[in-house]
């Protein structure tokens, strides 16, 4: 920070100009391409990731509909009574009359006629026997020791999706390769004893998985697998390089991304797992499809970030010099004010800030020269008016040492009423004058009053008493000068004076919140509705508009404080008719060395 404050201090305005408007138009468009370039990346490879994610979810949808409908199926044939009888040995295919043996073949048929995709349907009961429409065993070993058999078994009447069967001892007229077909099995259980009756197997062709899945084409050359639970390719297509290498262990959890870099190229990959068949669905593209959009927009962020800086320095060079040349200008027109040339005037005409400081740097020196043809009047008239300051400061010594004098002759003549009330009177001078302050200490007001009231207590006999209580918090304070004779003054001639019997003043102080507030009540006769309100109007025109007010005494104090201190300082007057008035003064807090 240092090495950038001293550097700028010996470059010129127009350098610094040109700098600071390439800084905030140049840099900003780079980081907005950074910015962009990033979040173009970032959204494309989560669209892409999204929109893959639910192409597979509408292809494990598609699958499941027909694993499930396969499933259905061996529900409709275990409750067919033909296969009930057969599951429960009532029914033996050696034993079958020719009728039996049609009718239970056209129900299987019906099966493959009204769903064309099924290979073979083969039921199997505990005692080896089964019964088929195109499936039969190519060896003497019973069924029941197949494997699929035994996992239908285990499986407690769940049905299985076995998948691409493997070294099953079981073949087809049709000749179906292993690879051509998966197949569903579900054990028919005794609800007794709970153990298994029979098995329903039934293939369907592998190419109701490949016409959902080999139509689906992610990006230019992505293309859809599904593998089994073992990991094992259920369905590939015939150009995927990625077909015999292992996924199994990649699969964590129900879904996911993840890389594979295979001789040299990167592959994007996303499963899902099918949570009724346990199959995975992957998704394989390659980056490089998602990068070439993406470099397009960078191509146009690139060619965007150019154009801006060729047009931000050629922009940057006229706007310094436009701003630079006038203040060069104004400032050697300075550099020959300071050298003693008064008489130097800037001349442009220009409407702008420079302008403006132009024509106020010539008003300068207008008055420069002004001010200096008046200062030898200036010294000719100091002497006059140090000695109208000398007599101004005689005349209250004058007073005060006269009053005092008449003081000690009450006293010797034994006239203590008078020399008390002309102490008061002395004092109220002395506090009023105050050599000139505006501001005295709070305490100083309060004598001030005090000695106020004395002399009309005196005027006034027992028809005026008065209460002073001063927090002690408030008695280091300072306040303007004579705020409170002009409202006690009132108080006492529209108040008191008009009440019947004795009446009180009170004089409160309390500090509340960031304010010094003094309170003035009366007991007096009050204000009436109509007055009160032209009262209060009074304290605003006072200060808006040159007119006649009423109630002076109070608008004037008011004013002092709004003048002296601001808006939120003044006074704020409350009246009830026969009832008495509180006047509240609102004044900021001042302590000792804060007078200025």
């Amino acid at each position: 920070m240092k090495l950038y404050d001293i550097a700028s201090k010996h470059i010129t305005i127009g350098n610094k100009l040109i700098f600071h408007f390439l800084l905030i138009s140049i840099l900003p468009s780079i980081l907005l391409a950074v910015f962009v370039d990033w979040t173009v990346n970032k959204v494309i490879e989560q669209q892409v990731n999204e929109n893959t994610m639910q192409l597979i979810e509408k292809v494990n949808r598609s699958v499941e509909n027909h694993i499930e409908n396969v499933q259905n199926m061996t529900y409709f044939i275990s409750l067919n009574p033909k296969m009930e009888d057969f599951f429960n040995g009532n029914l033996s295919p050696e034993t079958m009359d020719p009728d039996e043996k049609y009718e239970v073949t056209k129900f299987l048929q019906s099966f493959t006629t009204l769903y064309p995709e099924i290979a073979g349907i083969l039921i199997v009961n505990d005692e080896g026997q089964y019964i088929s429409n195109e499936l039969y065993s190519r060896s003497a070993v019973p069924l029941t020791q197949e494997t699929w058999y035994r996992q239908a078994a285990n499986n407690q009447g769940i049905a299985t999706v076995i998948g691409q069967p493997n070294n099953r001892r079981i073949t087809s007229h049709v000749n179906y390769t292993d690879n051509e077909v998966i197949s569903v099995v579900r054990a028919i259980m005794d609800p007794t004893t709970r153990e298994a009756k029979g098995v329903v197997l039934i293939d369907l062709k592998l190419r109701v998985i490949a016409e959902t899945v080999k139509d689906v084409r992610l990006g230019k050359t992505g293309y859809l697998m599904v593998l089994d639970q073992q990991g094992d390719t259920i369905y590939s297509p015939t150009h995927s390089i990625l077909q015999h290498l292992s996924f199994q262990d990649s699969f964590d959890g129900n879904y996911g991304t993840f890389t594979k870099d295979v001789n040299g190229d990167s592959y994007q990959i996303i499963f899902r797992k099918s949570t009724f068949t346990d199959w995975n669905t992957v998704g394989v593209f390659s980056t490089e499809d998602a990068v070439a959009e993406v470099q397009q927009i960078r191509f146009s962020l690139v060619t965007f970030v150019f154009f801006v800086c060729f047009f931000g320095i050629t922009m940057s060079y006229f706007l310094s010099h436009s701003i630079s040349k006038p203040i060069s200008k104004l400032m050697r027109a300075m550099q020959k004010a300071e050298s003693g040339d008064l008489t130097i005037q800037y001349k442009g005409a220009g409407r702008d800030e420079v302008g403006k400081l132009g024509r106020s740097f010539n008003s300068m020196i207008f008055q420069i020269n002004k001010l200096m043809k008046l200062t030898e009047q200036q010294e000719r008239k100091k002497r006059e008016a140090e000695l109208h300051s000398l007599q101004a400061n005689i005349k209250p010594h004058f007073l005060y040492n006269t009053l005092d004098t008449i003081q000690w002759m009450a006293r010797k003549k034994n006239a203590f009423e008078v020399a008390e009330m002309v102490g008061s009177l002395s004092k109220l001078f002395r506090i009023g004058l105050s050599k000139g302050g505006t501001i005295i200490p709070l305490r100083e007001e309060i004598e001030h009053i005090k000695s106020y009231l004395q002399i009309q207590s005196t005027r006034y006999k027992n028809k005026l008493n008065y209460e002073i209580v001063i927090s002690p918090e408030t008695e280091e304070l300072s306040v303007l000068k004579i705020v409170l004779q002009p409202i006690v003054e009132n108080a006492i001639y529209h108040g008191i004076k008009e009440r019947r019997g004795p009446g009180l003043i009170s004089i409160e102080t309390e500090l509340r919140e960031t304010m010094l507030v003094i309170t003035i009540r009366d007991n007096g006769k009050g204000i009436s509705c109509e007055k009160l309100h032209e009262l209060r109007s009074s304290l605003d025109v006072f200060l808006q508009e040159n007119k006649q007010v009423i109630g002076y005494g109070i608008v004037n104090v008011h004013a002092r404080l709004k003048l002296t201190f601001g808006e939120s300082y003044g006074l704020q007057l409350d009246s009830e008719e026969n009832e008495g008035t509180v006047v509240t003064i609102y004044h900021p807090i001042l302590r000792r060395g804060d007078h200025g």
